[in-house]
């Protein structure tokens, strides 16, 4: 009799074994319990530590509750302003409801990368190429607000959207780098025409000191020839004063100017005679040029030159002596 009680209690207590490892379940603190007994929703989900369940009666699903992040793949779009464009994003959310993210979706992770994929498109549609550069935090909103609406639903949080990368095409990038690089040139004439005035306003008001004081003038005169000829070179540059060529334009203008001056007489022209006055014995009239003398030939030279030909006559050809084997090459 006692051998049977030993026996029965000891295959309850391998029974009640086999029942406590078929029925024992260790949930991580990161994880929440989903438990369906029979096919139906069990309560609330079951915290984090040791907990049972019924063997063959009841499923248990752990549900991760950490943040997951999910790499959005490169979607490819047109922006409102017409240019083809290639995005890419990251999805960071959690599940704040285990049983909403295992009762109303098949799969969570996949419906929210379905939806971030069609959002970022969308965004894409409707947003300029300057807003895509320049403006990604307004955009990471709306990207978020949009992943977020239907997601809700499904027991997950969108925690944070982020735009990573966008690749333009080579001609936008080379058409973007022209423009950089016409308005820093802009930016750098204005700096320089800005340096020019803020100079030209130092220069006039020295010149205005130095107006004052003529030896100023001097002395900046002497300390430019010093500098000059500190260098080691041969030419030395002394500059003219324009006190000095503004004295002499002065004085040329009111000697033009000056009233009752006769002005020179010219030279190419005879000067007028007063009526009247008779030219001396000798001389020619002075109504026309007077005639040269004639030149006549001194006694006994008319052997030694040769008679003058008339200004009519034609011309004498060259006298040649012969060719003789004395002279060989004639001349004249």
């Amino acid at each position: 009799m006692g051998e049977a009680l030993i026996a029965a209690a000891a295959a309850l207590a391998a029974g009640g074994a086999v029942y406590v490892a078929a029925a024992a379940r260790v949930i991580k603190q990161y994880e929440r319990g989903v438990v369906f007994r029979l096919g139906r929703l069990l309560g609330a989900p079951r915290p984090p530590g040791f907990t049972m369940v019924v063997p063959f009666v009841d499923r248990i699903r752990k549900v991760n509750m950490q943040i997951v992040t999910m790499p959005v793949p490169a979607q490819e779009g047109i922006t409102r302003d017409n240019v083809t464009v290639r995005v890419d994003a990251v999805v960071y959310f959690k599940v704040v409801d285990p049983a909403g993210a295992v009762v109303q979706v098949e799969d969570y992770r996949f419906a929210v990368s379905q939806m971030a994929q069609t959002s970022l498109r969308s965004i894409i549609g409707k947003s300029d190429l300057d807003d895509l550069l320049s403006n990604r935090e307004k955009l990471n909103q709306g990207l978020e607000l949009m992943i977020d609406s239907p997601a809700v639903e499904w027991g997950v949080t969108i925690d944070r959207v982020e735009i990573k990368d966008v690749s333009l095409p080579d001609t936008m990038k080379r058409s973007m780098a022209r423009q950089a690089e016409a308005d820093r040139e802009r930016r750098a004439r204005i700096i320089n025409a800005d340096a020019e005035l803020q100079a030209s306003k130092k220069l006039a008001e020295a010149a205005h000191q130095m107006a004052e004081a003529p030896s100023a003038l001097q002395l900046r005169l002497l300390q430019t020839v010093m500098a000059v000829a500190a260098e080691k070179n041969s030419t030395l540059v002394l500059p003219i004063p324009v006190e000095l060529l503004r004295f002499l334009e002065r004085g040329q203008s009111e000697e033009e100017t000056t009233p009752g001056r006769r002005p020179r007489p010219d030279r190419t022209t005879p000067a007028e005679e007063p009526p009247g006055s008779a030219a001396p014995a000798g001389l020619p009239d002075s109504a026309g040029p007077a005639a040269p003398p004639e030149l006549t030939d001194p006694p006994g030279s008319a052997a030694a030159l040769p008679p003058r030909r008339a200004a009519d006559a034609p011309p004498v050809a060259p006298h040649f002596p012969p060719v003789t084997p004395d002279n060989p090459t004639p001349t004249e």
